[in-house]
């Protein structure tokens, strides 16, 4: 790799980094307008998409043509960067120290999107000079942090294919795997009362106990069920509102759970072990219990000796010095709309380390998302000419 492309990674990993694209509220405009007009810059006639948010577009393009086809995906989304404060660096400059990039999205994708940016353009000229056969699609898209459905809708536009790489920080590892994820919102009723006189009530906030005890009994049974390669299956309780004010007995109590599920195991099937749960729990205690999933990320999976699969693995292990064992992720992707709606093989694959992801001082090893991108190209390329 030239110097020049050692450049122009870190100027591109900065570059988005630097556009903030804060999820919630959703602000992926300035990156994804960004991200269009540099690849325009570039030769590839990249489009921006206005489903399913007009205000929050996404970005498209194709190169190529023919098959086999081949999907580059990631998320121009990311997590707020909280508390300025705690960070040591600001979350939004994209600075560079050590030969690490640090930022909010660094890890989390934004250095999987450049590399994916800089295939797109360097596939487009091959393509062209007719050393390969086939096309490569790009995906730039929104609201993965939320579970909305940016990278479903880019599908369903007609940029699909044979072939998908989710570019999610996996340290290079190929993932053929991912757990699923739901999140669930249990609200206890109480009544309110003065808090000089609280008998009067129906402490909400006390009517959760047994709630949260039988969750805590619930998190441990599932914990006892496990998949080769992406671990145990979890229910936390991440998030607890109740009162109105200093003095006031709480006539409600709302939970959040996250409940994290195993690719065997159905969206379906945890309603209904929630529901019976909270069922039991309101029958023994006389209390009034509502529960509704709020939002879900499917699980996904495709065979672990999937062609697409091995030759990640073995460019991964030969360039980068990655395990090459089979792996899923313990994450939750937009794999999942490739795999499931779209009838695509895919897999979770790209530079960084999941656990930058969201954390403060996020960042990124700059060496290896050039590995990565080498590692990108010499895989597509043994793709595309097998299909010749």
């Amino acid at each position: 790799m030239t110097q020049d492309t050692t450049d122009q990674i870190q100027q591109l990993v900065a570059a988005l980094v630097s556009r903030e694209s804060e999820n919630p509220p959703g602000n992926e405009s300035t990156v994804a307008t960004f991200v269009r007009d540099w690849l325009r810059d570039h030769g590839v006639d990249a489009s921006l998409i206005h489903e399913p948010d007009p205000d929050r577009p996404q970005v498209a393009a194709r190169v190529g043509e023919g098959d086999p086809t081949v999907v580059l995906n990631g998320h121009i989304d990311v997590v707020p960067a909280g508390d300025r404060d705690q960070w040591s660096r600001p979350p939004y400059e994209g600075v560079v120290e050590d030969g690490a990039l640090y930022g909010r999205g660094s890890a989390d994708m934004k250095s999987g999107v450049a590399i994916a940016m800089l295939a797109t353009v360097a596939f487009k000229e091959r393509f062209e000079r007719g050393d390969l056969d086939g096309s490569l699609v790009f995906h730039a898209a929104m609201g993965e942090e939320t579970a909305e459905p940016g990278t479903k809708k880019l599908l369903e536009a007609g940029y699909d294919g044979d072939y998908g790489v989710v570019l999610e920080p996996t340290g290079m590892r190929t993932a053929t795997s991912e757990k699923g994820l739901a999140w669930y919102e249990v609200t206890v009723e109480g009544d309110p009362s003065h808090a000089s006189r609280p008998d009067l009530g129906d402490n909400a906030i006390t009517n959760a106990r047994p709630v949260l005890d039988a969750l805590a009994e619930y998190d441990a049974r599932v914990r006892e069920r496990t998949d080769d390669l992406v671990g145990r299956a979890y229910a936390t309780v991440t998030q607890f509102d109740a009162g109105t004010k200093e003095n006031v007995v709480p006539e409600t109590a709302v939970l959040t759970v996250d409940r994290r599920f195993l690719p065997a195991e159905s969206i379906e099937e945890i309603d209904a072990e929630l529901d019976g749960l909270l069922d039991d729990v309101a029958e023994e205690h006389g209390l009034d219990i509502d529960c509704r999933r709020t939002r879900t990320y499917e699980s996904a999976s495709i065979p672990v000796d999937s062609p697409l699969a091995r030759v990640f693995r073995e460019h991964s292990a030969a360039l980068g010095d990655v395990d090459d064992a089979p792996w899923g992720i313990p994450a939750s992707t937009d794999v999942r709309n490739l795999v499931n709606d779209a009838d695509v093989e895919a897999i979770t694959w790209g530079p960084g380390n999941l656990d930058q992801a969201h954390t403060f001082d996020e960042h990124i090893d700059l060496d290896e998302v050039r590995v990565a991108l080498d590692v990108l190209e010499d895989a597509l390329v043994e793709v595309f000419e097998a299909e010749r």
